[in-house]
C-alpha cells in the first residue's frame, strides 16, 4: 500500500459498504518521496503502530470518527491498553481507492470520482503547522507576515506560529503538490473541504494537547480521510513520527532526523532527486524516480541503532508507558545529536 506499511484484507470494501482489514507496519522508511530506502529501522513499525493507535483512541474519545478498530492482540483487535508487547498490526475499516488516471503530470480527478461513488479515500493530505522549523517548505512559499508573525525575515531558528496553518496537498500524484482551497475542493469530490479543514484543526489540537502533557512539542503533521455515507472519517494513521514532527528539548523527534542526516551525508543524492523532480516537470513525466541519476546509499549501523532508539524511546514518552525496551528519551536524543 505504501513504502512503510502493507495491509491485509479480511473483507473488501464495496461501493456501499466499508470493508475490514489490517495495517501491517514494517521497519522500512522513506524520505524525499523516494519510496523504500535501502535499510530498515528495527522496531520502527511497532513504534508507528502504537503511536497511531494511541492517537486514534484519543480522537475517538473526543468524538472524532476514524477507521480504527484496535491493534492485534491474542488473535483479534483490542484496545492499546490491553497489550503487553508492542503490536505491529492495526485493525481498520477499509474504503475504496479507485485508479487515478493520468497523462504525464495531468491527473484526471473526474474519472477518479466517477469510479469512487460515495465510499472512497479522499485523495488529499491535510497538513497542519504549529511551528516553522528550519528546512520547512513553508519558508520558501510564504513570508512571516502572511502567517501572522510580526517580522520581515524568517529567523535562523524554529519559530512558533500564532495560529495553526492548514494546507492541502495531493495524495496520489508522483510528487506532492501544494493546492489552493479551490483545487482541494475539486479533488475532494463529495467531501466538503471546509469540513476537512475543521477536522484537521480538531485533530491538531488534540495531538498538540496530548504531546504537551507528556513533555513533547507538536510542530506539524497531517491527516488523510475517507468519505463514506455522507461522513468524513480520519483514515490512514496519525500522530506518529512519520506523519508528524515533534520535538523534545529543541531536538527534532520525527522522521526529520533521517531527512537532515541524508542532507548532510548524501548531498549528491539529494541534488539528483531535486533535479529529477524538475526534469520530470519539464518533460511531463509522472515518475521522476525513473530519471534520477543517483541511488541512495545504506546507513551506517550506528545511525540505524540511534534512530531505532529514538523511535522507541519517543513512543514510550508519547504513550507515557514503558512498552519498549528503550533508553530514556534524553539519552536517545543525545546520541542523535552526536551523529
Amino acid at each position: 500500500m505504501t513504502s512503510v506499511k502493507d495491509f491485509r484484507v479480511d473483507k473488501a470494501a464495496t461501493p456501499d459498504r466499508l470493508g475490514r482489514g489490517w495495517f501491517v507496519f514494517t521497519d522500512d522508511y522513506s524520505v524525499f518521496d523516494w519510496g523504500t530506502m535501502p535499510d530498515q529501522i528495527p522496531e520502527k513499525g511497532e513504534s508507528l503502530c502504537v503511536m497511531g493507535a494511541a492517537t486514534f483512541e484519543l480522537l475517538e474519545a473526543d468524538g472524532i470518527e476514524t477507521h480504527y478498530r484496535g491493534v492485534l492482540d491474542k488473535g483479534g483487535p483490542s484496545s492499546l491498553d490491553t497489550v503487553t508487547r508492542p503490536p505491529r498490526e492495526m485493525a481498520i475499516d477499509l474504503t475504496r481507492v479507485p485508479e487515478l488516471p493520468h497523462e504525464g503530470q495531468q491527473y484526471d480527478y473526474d474519472a477518479f470520482h466517477a469510479a469512487a461513488g460515495e465510499n472512497y479515500l479522499i485523495p488529499l493530505e491535510i497538513v497542519f503547522r504549529n511551528r516553522v522549523p528550519v528546512g520547512s517548505s513553508l519558508r520558501s512559499r510564504t513570508t512571516p507576515e502572511e502567517v501572522g508573525l510580526d517580522q520581515e525575515q524568517w529567523p535562523d531558528e524554529s519559530v512558533d506560529l500564532p495560529e495553526p496553518v492548514i494546507e492541502f496537498t495531493t495524495k496520489y500524484e508522483e510528487s506532492d503538490r501544494q493546492l489552493s482551497q479551490e483545487e482541494a475542493d475539486h479533488i475532494a469530490g463529495q467531501a466538503d473541504v471546509d469540513d476537512l479543514e475543521s477536522i484537521a484543526q480538531d485533530v491538531n489540537e488534540i495531538i498538540t494537547q496530548h504531546a504537551s502533557e507528556v513533555g513533547l512539542h507538536h510542530e506539524d503533521g497531517k491527516i488523510e480521510c475517507l468519505y463514506y455515507d455522507d461522513e468524513i472519517r480520519v483514515a490512514d494513521v496519525a500522530g506518529t513520527f512519520d506523519e508528524n514532527r515533534f520535538s523534545y528539548e529543541e531536538q527534532q523527534l520525527s522522521k526529520e532526523v533521517l531527512r537532515q542526516y541524508h542532507k548532510r551525508t548524501q548531498s549528491d543524492w539529494i541534488d539528483a532527486v531535486n533535479q529529477a523532480k524538475q526534469d520530470a516537470i519539464d518533460r511531463d513525466i509522472a515518475d521522476w524516480r525513473t530519471i534520477c541519476s543517483v541511488e541512495p546509499q545504506p546507513l551506517e549501523q550506528d545511525v540505524i541503532d540511534a534512530v531505532s532508539d529514538l523511535y522507541t524511546a519517543g513512543a514510550n514518552r508519547y504513550l507515557d508507558r514503558e512498552l519498549f525496551d528503550a533508553p530514556p528519551l534524553s539519552a536517545a536524543i543525545e546520541t542523535i545529536e552526536e551523529l
